[in-house]
């Protein structure tokens, strides 16, 4: 039974070797390419002002690290400053912002053994800490499609979910994009493997709703129905769903929730 990976590069290859030292027969097929973003000025210029930031949220271990990647030599190491915090969705986030040199006790984030890994989890532990006045950065990733300005944050989910519960609550908030997120191109070995694995019983490991969007348009044509897929959130396993994948299971991020998710429809 063949897992396929769908997570950016260098999160597949961790995800592939921990499943594999479980015994399952798992391989990498990024189906978003990370980049970094083609202005960094943007964060360069967050960086010279970061420490008048309450919070600072981080949608993904991508935005800790691009982040920090671009920090101007000399500047403040933010965490310094009393009561500034830092907000991270789930575990891979938290262990980029401690690889980052940030301590322990300033980081925010759902609990490890949360059902969930998302904004609304985060909002859970950080609403009653928010105040009116604080500033909140959000530091994310952007798509080829996708425009850099968040204008309407109500309509949204995720991070402009999050953004609007902090204005109802008197907050300002400021996005930055410090990567950026691309479909790959996939070679003819790859779209083989594609056409192959939708009617073979593997089963696919999506974390993001934009890998699948990304698998679709480079496999126009393909029928799902015989195909099998674990989603780490409802919102993507929706995404599955509509794509037309014939089973869909949802599962924590977790590897050994992922392991277990995935014996289940051996």
């Amino acid at each position: 039974m063949r897992v396929i990976v769908t997570r950016p590069g260098p999160q597949a290859g961790k995800w592939v070797k921990a499943l594999r030292d479980a015994g399952l027969d798992a391989l990498a097929l990024p189906l978003i390419e990370i980049r970094p973003a083609a202005d960094s000025q943007g964060v360069v210029a967050v960086w010279q002002k970061v420490t008048t930031f309450n919070a600072l949220m981080f949608v993904s271990a991508n935005a800790v690290e691009h982040f920090f990647a671009v920090r101007p030599q000399g500047s403040a190491q933010p965490d310094l400053l009393p009561e500034q915090r830092f907000w991270a969705t789930g575990p891979g986030t938290v262990a980029a912002l401690r690889a980052a040199g940030i301590a322990p006790q300033c980081i925010d984030a759902p609990d490890a053994g949360a059902s969930q890994f998302d904004s609304e989890a985060l909002w859970q532990v950080v609403r009653q800490r928010v105040q009116t006045g604080w500033r909140v950065l959000v530091v994310r990733g952007s798509t080829e499609a996708e425009p850099l300005d968040t204008e309407d944050m109500g309509k949204g989910v995720g991070r402009d979910w999050l953004a609007q519960r902090l204005v109802e609550k008197g907050a300002t908030v400021d996005f930055v994009v410090a990567y950026e997120r691309c479909a790959p191109v996939l070679k003819p070995g790859a779209v083989a493997l594609v056409q192959l694995a939708a009617a073979d019983r593997s089963i696919w490991l999506f974390s993001s709703s934009e890998a699948i969007a990304n698998l679709r348009a480079a496999a126009a044509g393909v029928n799902w129905r015989a195909a099998r897929a674990v989603a780490t959130h409802p919102r993507i396993a929706a995404a599955a769903r509509e794509a037309g994948f014939g089973v869909v299971c949802e599962s924590r991020p977790e590897i050994s929730d992922l392991i277990a998710s995935i014996e289940s429809l051996a």
